[in-house]
């Protein structure tokens, strides 16, 4: 069945949804005919793009979230089923980044990084999952890894960590619905490179270190040259979640040609070797 035949007229969560990836699958959920509760911190932006999606003649409901605290996420929860009844469809996809050399990365921003790249995923399935437990009708829950969730990287340490964590969590929850019976479909999205400001927005502001600089700028270069765009990206996430798929990866040829190496080197017992693309 197409996406427009499993989603249309469902309500959809969509966190981070103000910009880049979530903005992206916000749209497309839109033109799938979903209804929509979009959630970021950022407030200008998020009106934007619930105002955007309105003018198209979507049903649009923005609702400033701080996905790293449990109340405001339940706060979204509860907005989400007042105004629509129901939610069928939870995205995890709110998180930020920081790079730099994983000692010098100061603690505050550490914790930034785990509170709302994997507590806030943590918040969104305990204000949600329960909720459509209890309804016991069929729902998804999407929770956005990426590529970086498989393949770890110098100077992105929390970013690393955090997306690792995001397959481990998701792959607990998919094995909880299956022992629960539940009619729930857990997919974990692997992007690659996406274009956005993401990089550029996580250079470093008090350390300049010419390598630190340096590689955020060749990372953020090739996801402007090689990157989809947040829209192809929504396409194919909603086309395979629509399938039915658990892993949801929309550029598969970067993955598959960088975990053999990977699955080798740790069967091998090898140590690791630093590639960079």
């Amino acid at each position: 069945m197409s996406a427009a035949t499993v989603f249309g007229g469902r309500t959809a969560v969509i966190t981070g949804a103000s910009s880049g990836i979530g903005a992206g699958l916000a749209r497309h959920a839109a033109g799938l005919g979903m209804k929509l509760v979009l959630a970021d911190i950022a407030a200008d932006r998020l009106t934007a793009v619930a105002d955007e999606l309105r003018e198209t003649g979507a049903q649009a409901e923005a609702v400033v979230t701080d996905v790293a605290d449990p109340s405001s996420v339940e706060a979204l929860a509860e907005r989400a089923y007042s105004r629509f009844g129901t939610v069928d469809l939870l995205v995890n996809n709110a998180g930020i980044m920081a790079m730099g050399y994983s000692w010098e990365i100061p603690a505050e921003r550490w914790d930034a990084m785990l509170g709302i790249n994997i507590g806030g995923y943590v918040n969104g399935i305990r204000a949600f999952v329960p909720r459509m437990l209890e309804r016991g009708e069929r729902a998804w829950v999407v929770n956005v890894s990426s590529i970086g969730g498989l393949l770890p990287s110098p100077l992105m340490a929390p970013y690393s960590v955090t997306k690792f964590g995001t397959l481990a969590l998701t792959e607990s929850l998919h094995y909880e619905m299956r022992m629960k019976g539940a009619p729930i479909q857990v997919s974990v999205v692997t992007p690659g490179a996406v274009r956005s400001e993401i990089f550029r927005a996580a250079r470093p502001g008090a350390s300049e270190a010419p390598e630190v600089t340096g590689f955020a700028d060749h990372l953020q270069a090739m996801s402007d040259e090689h990157g989809l765009t947040p829209e192809e990206h929504a396409e194919r996430v909603f086309t395979q979640v629509a399938e039915g798929k658990y892993w949801v990866v929309p550029q598969p040829d970067t993955l598959h040609e960088a975990l053999p190496a990977r699955t080798d080197m740790i069967l091998g017992q090898a140590d690791p070797e630093l590639r960079l693309g």
